[in-house]
Formats: C-alpha cells, structure tokens, sequence
C-alpha cells in the first residue's frame, strides 16, 4: 500500500446505507475514512424516529428519517443486503466501521479549500457536534452520501397557506391514530399514497385518494380494493383548498375534510454544500453529474453515492462505493472533464428525446440489466444472481396484482430453495415442535 493512497483523507458525510458503504470501500483501498453523521445512530433511513416536524406541519426541516411505524419492505428480503452481508443492522459492526464514524455531528458547510502545490482540490468541512462548538477540517475528498427522502417535494396547490386544518407530508407520518373519525384526503397515488390510504381507512371516517391522472395511475388490484371498502375513494387532481376546510378536486366534486396529506415524493437537497455553482440541482437533477457520481470539474475530489432511483438497494449504492473508491485510491481513472461533460449532456438529451421530465434524471427505472451494465462498466462489479431478479420482479408483479396483501404469500419458497441448493445448502425439514413454534410467531 503506497504512503500517498492511506495519507489520503477523505470525509463521508452521512451515516446511511450509501455513507456505510461507501466507508467500507474506501477502507479496502486503504483510504483514511471519517463518517459524519448527524443522528444518534448509523442507518439513515432505516433508524426509525418517533418524532415528527412538530415545528413545521408541512416537515420540511428537522427530523431525518420518513420510515413510518408500519412500514415493510415492499422487496424480498434475498435480494435487499450487500453482495457478500445479507443484514444492513450489523454491517457496520462487523465491519468494524464504527470507529469510523462520528455520530450526532451535523455537517454545516462543505467548500473547496486551498489546493495542495500539485493543484489536487481539498475540502474544508464545517460540522458541530450536539453541544460543541463548530469546528473545521481539511480532506482531500468529500463523499456525499445523505439519501433523498428528507426533503418532502411539495405540489403548489391553490390554498394551501390558507389552509386551517392538519396537512402534512408523508414524510411526517408516523401513525394512523391521530386521523381516527377523520376525513382525510391522500394527495398522490404512487406507492406511499396507496399504502397509507388502505392503513386510515381502518381508522378514518373517510380517506379520498387524488391522483393526477386516475385513468393511467389506478390499477386493476387497486379499482377491486376501491370497491371493496365503502370509506376509501378515488379522486381527480386538487383545484384548491378553502379556509373552511373544503378540498374542491378538478371535476368540481369537492369534501370537506379534517387533514391533507401529500404523498409527493422527495427533492434532492444539500444545504450545506458550497461548490460555487459547480453543482446544482434544478427541478430534481443534480448535475453535471458524470454516471450520477462525480461532478466534472469537480472530480474526483468530490463525489456523491446513492443519487439515482428506483434501483435495487443496497447493491447499487455498493456498486458507486466501490467505483468512488477505487477512483481515489488510483486503482481506476475518469475521462478527462470535458469527456464527462459530454456523457452528461448525451444522457440528458436521451431522457429529454424520450420525453421524460427533468425530475427523472437519475431514475433508473428499476432496470435489472442496465444496473449490471453500469455496475460492470464502471467497476467491474459482478451481475445481480438470476435467481435474485427472478424474485425481485417478482415481487414487483405480486404488488402490482395485490398491494394490499402480497406481502403476506411467500409465493418464491421454491425459487428461494433452488438458488440456496445450488450455492451448496441442504434445507434440512423442521422438526414437529420447530414448526408450532414459527406458527405462534
């Protein structure tokens, strides 16, 4: 190991999924890691949080995590650990990365420094710990690993600052109790929207469900659980919102309600990084952002992991670490910048011929095959199992069939015991008094 690689210092801001990650890799390549994580404990996302915006009804600051109390993955199990560790809880443990990471430290600003005599770019990183006073280092590389479900994407609805009652965005629910006897309208039909109106109606007085486009948004398992519940309702887009709580949808129907909540989606959003306009985010691209990782005149000083969507995690953002780790280490090297400016704009120019919106520049659209393809091209990292993106989609078509309860069917047994027999497992059948006691669980 060369003195230059392990004097490298380098700041992951971030103690998520993509920040572990990204910490591990740049170990293994014998990087001088620093994680800086603002909450009490490593997990991002998946470190549940009671708590909700309480000092904003519309939560837009404060609280990190938008996992609500009953939460499920809506993804096998199999295919949703790192390539060689199946549990996200322990692999920071087993990993022994904790010593890495500094927790309950907030990351206040993060701006080039003075270069060293070869030119190579350096950070100055601001963060405070609870308590202390800020302080600042200098690294040679900043990781940005700080996810995309903080920052609730809000739609601009006439109304809404006049509004009296209880609205909120998903990202501040956490329980169905408090809309108990309520009428409650759910703005947003994808995935979160769907799955919060079927837990309030068990507790509401109504819940009306408005969706854009109700034609192209509602699928037939959705139009059978419609009719099955006499208090769930489908609803056009939202006019405008009145003072004295009237909710008027776009054909004109209108209910007076008790709560509005928007399930909307999320915006890209790092207050604390100052990059002199090198990098923006406008309606939800970040950009330039070569392969959605490095920035080109920035690079590869400067990198973000866990930036694109609707992918499979946490192998993907693996897939990034491992790249972003071997770029500073010098184990891989970047097309000269104007090389990466060119691949940006040839990707943004697709998407734009493809007539998808500017919003949906990192999506990946679930795409099994292409993720492999960008995992092999950029790093070299081996494909997905076939028999774990058999289960994966799945998954995905027993959702798209019965959101409500394919969770519950372990419809892959068979699949699930073939793959684990061709890696050299023998299932051994449960004794009697085994299978009583996984029934009582």
């Amino acid at each position: 190991m060369s003195s230059a690689r392990s004097s490298k210092k380098v700041c992951v801001v971030g103690g998520g999924m993509a920040g572990l990650a990204a910490a591990r890799e740049l170990r293994r390549e014998g990087l001088d890691v620093t994680v800086l994580e603002q909450r009490g404990g490593v997990g991002g996302q998946w470190l549940y949080d009671a708590a909700t915006d309480a000092g904003d009804p519309l939560g837009m600051a404060g609280v990190h995590s938008s996992v609500y109390a009953s939460l499920r993955l809506n993804s096998p199990r199999e295919s949703m650990g790192f390539s060689d560790f199946p549990y996200i809880r322990e692999f920071c443990d087993v990993f022994g990365l904790m010593d890495a990471v500094r927790l309950n430290t907030t990351v206040t600003r993060v701006a080039m420094s003075p270069p060293r005599r070869d030119g190579s770019l350096r950070w100055a990183v601001r963060s405070r710990r609870d308590g202390e006073a800020e302080t600042e280092e200098v690294f040679d590389a900043v990781v940005v690993a700080t996810g995309h479900y903080s920052q609730p994407r809000l739609p601009t609805i006439d109304g809404m600052d006049r509004w009296r009652r209880k609205q909120l965005h998903s990202h501040s629910y956490r329980v169905p109790d408090s809309f108990a006897g309520e009428i409650v309208v759910i703005v947003g039909c994808s995935v979160s929207g769907a799955e919060l109106s079927l837990e309030l109606r068990r507790v509401a007085k109504e819940v009306h469900l408005s969706a854009k486009s109700t034609g192209k948004t509602i699928t037939s398992a959705m139009s059978s659980i419609l009719a099955r519940y006499d208090n769930l309702h489908l609803r056009p887009q939202v006019e405008h919102l009145c003072e004295d709580g009237t909710v008027v949808f776009d054909d004109g129907s209108f209910v007076v309600a008790d709560a509005v909540i928007y399930c909307t989606g999320y915006n890209y959003y790092f207050p604390f990084l100052d990059t002199d306009g090198k990098v923006t985010v406008d309606d939800n691209r970040v950009g330039p952002l070569y392969e959605h990782v490095f920035p080109p005149e920035l690079a590869p000083s400067l990198s973000f992991v866990g930036i694109p969507a609707k992918v499979v995690l946490p192998l993907f953002i693996e897939v990034q670490a491992r790249w972003v780790a071997q770029v500073l280490s010098g184990r891989r090297t970047l097309p000269s910048p104007e090389e990466m400016v060119r691949a940006v704009e040839e990707h943004n120019r697709g998407m734009e011929a493809a007539g998808l919106p500017k919003r949906r520049t990192h999506d990946m659209f679930l795409d099994l095959e292409r993720c492999d393809e960008y995992g092999e091209r950029i790093c070299g990292f081996p494909r997905m199992e076939q028999w774990k993106k058999e289960i994966f989609l799945s998954s995905i078509s027993y959702m798209v069939d019965d959101i409500e309860s394919f969770r519950d069917g372990y419809h892959d047994s068979d699949l699930v015991r073939d793959a684990l027999r061709r890696h050299g497992w023998t299932p051994v059948a449960p004794r009697p008094q085994e299978e009583d006691d996984d029934a009582d669980k």
